[in-house]
């Protein structure tokens, strides 16, 4: 079985679940609505500037797998989507960054105040859109989830101030913060078909073996050429973040060389030349080839799981889904 595909070729995947999208669409722009013009216009903003639908697709496909999407479906997609978009809006803010997705964040163009009470909002949506409707398990699937990102960066924080992160400290982070959102996204798609609890949980071991997969990608991007990836690189070790491929590299040097190069993160991330030695010493290091590997290996951790479900168009359009979170260019 040929596991290559196009990156431009989402259209193709999303095939089965095109028509589930585009409803989506609808009802999650209904769900975001506001009386109060200001809001209104903002969270129009958010709308038009939308990103691939990875999580919708995730939500639907999970669903489609475990059984016959419905409206709990399509309320299970928006929640998420909800929740995220206010953590997104929420983290803005805390990084004092004035671009998201190549357009200016909220907090840019409304300042910090509106931004917070924003993300509030459309926190507060969720919880109502879930609540109203009695959709009890979805609002703790997701919720939890919430809690995991939130304990995730604070982890995050506390073990950037020492610099020190060993690989077990590493993965609990990335499970976390990144992983437990797409581990939500199927656990809630197969939750709102009526899935039994074994199910619930097989789709949420699935979408954390993709989170964590799709995370060590986007590490990876930091130490490529930028201008094969189109953006720039090194900017993880600027925001003194410890991923894997640097990990690896100063567990497997000596200690003056490990001293050296935890000097530049902490004291030379903003010297582009330091920053760019930090680069080539991964490359060299062979952090580039563990990390892919371990990536690889929790890739085939979510297909051996998602083997187990019978063989469809849903399940066909997953794994295509999942390959396309490695194999990804941006």
């Amino acid at each position: 079985m040929t596991r290559n595909i196009d990156m431009h070729n989402l259209k193709e995947i999303k095939s089965p679940i095109a028509q589930h999208l585009e409803l989506f669409e609808k009802k999650f722009r209904k769900s975001m609505k506001s009386k109060v013009p200001l809001l209104d216009k903002i969270t129009h903003y958010i709308y038009k500037r939308k990103g691939k639908q990875m999580r919708p697709m995730f939500v639907f496909f999970a669903a489609g797998i475990c059984g016959d999407i419905n409206e709990s479906s399509y309320r299970a997609a928006s929640l998420i989507e909800l929740l995220h978009t206010a953590t997104l809006v929420h983290d803005d803010v805390v990084d004092d960054s004035n671009i998201r997705r190549g357009y200016f964040s909220i907090n840019a163009l409304w300042k910090n105040k509106i931004a917070v009470l924003v993300g509030d909002y459309l926190l507060s949506q969720g919880l109502l859109l879930s609540l109203d409707n009695n959709e009890f398990e979805l609002l703790k699937i997701v919720s939890n989830a919430t809690r995991e990102m939130a304990e995730g960066e604070l982890l995050q924080i506390e073990k950037a101030r020492r610099l020190d992160i060993k690989e077990d400290i590493y993965f609990e982070i990335i499970r976390k913060k990144t992983a437990s959102l797409i581990a939500s996204c199927c656990a809630a798609g197969a939750e709102s078909v009526g899935a039994d609890a074994d199910t619930v949980n097989k789709m949420h071991q699935i979408g954390e073996h993709i989170g964590i997969a799709f995370q060590i990608k986007d590490d990876l991007f930091d130490y490529m050429d930028s201008k094969s990836i189109g953006k720039p690189n090194g900017i993880d070790i600027k925001e003194q973040k410890m991923t894997l491929p640097l990990i690896y590299m100063l567990n497997n040097n000596g200690n003056r060389e490990k001293r050296k190069v935890i000097k530049v993160v902490k004291k030379h991330n903003n010297n582009p030349n330091k920053v760019n030695q930090v680069i080539d010493k991964v490359n060299h290091s062979g952090g580039i080839e563990y990390a892919t590997k371990k990536m690889k290996e929790y890739q085939q951790k979510a297909f051996d799981l998602l083997y187990e479900f019978p063989e469809s168009p849903m399940r066909k359009s997953f794994e295509q889904l999942v390959i396309f979170t490695v194999e990804r260019n941006k």
